[in-house]
């Protein structure tokens, strides 16, 4: 084998190296890579408790309560399901009911979830593009007129 045939195997074996970690890393984190979880998918997918996950949808109307401090509990829905959240902190200036919300942290035993952070839309026709897609795989009806990245969450 010449000079140039050995580095050419050796390149090759590099790339084909680094290809099969790429698909492993890219197989390990294949859950991760999700911005958020509708409460149907969590159902769907069995989220075991205890696993640290993005929840995402609308807050469901008539669902928040305002407890000792500052916890809050309300339920995210996307309208074919709906999961009740408890949260202690500040919640963002613009959450309200019927509007989009992220939010992040765990399932406990008993199917409520623990969030940590929760994350508002930030004007009022604005929702973000992952979850007006989501929504709308779900059935949502959006705002006429409505598209991703510019929506307005239209009443179930």
């Amino acid at each position: 084998m010449t000079r140039k045939q050995k580095r050419g195997v050796l390149i090759g074996g590099g790339v084909a190296t680094l290809c099969v970690a790429l698909v492993l890393v890219l197989f390990a984190l294949k859950d991760s890579i999700v911005f958020f979880h509708t409460p149907s998918d969590i159902v769907e997918k069995g989220v075991p408790p205890g696993q640290r996950i993005r929840l995402g949808g609308l807050v469901e109307h008539g669902s928040v309560v305002r407890g000792e401090g500052t916890t809050i509990t309300f339920k995210v829905t996307d309208t074919l399901r709906d999961i009740p959240v408890t949260f202690t902190g500040v919640l963002p200036d613009l959450f309200k009911e019927g509007q989009g919300v992220v939010a992040e942290g765990m399932l406990d035993g008993e199917g409520r979830f623990k969030a940590d952070s929760v994350l508002a839309k930030h004007d009022e026709n604005y929702m973000p593009r992952e979850v007006a897609n989501a929504l709308e795989a779900k059935g949502v009806k959006l705002g006429a007129g409505a598209h991703p990245g510019q929506v307005k969450a239209g009443m179930p």
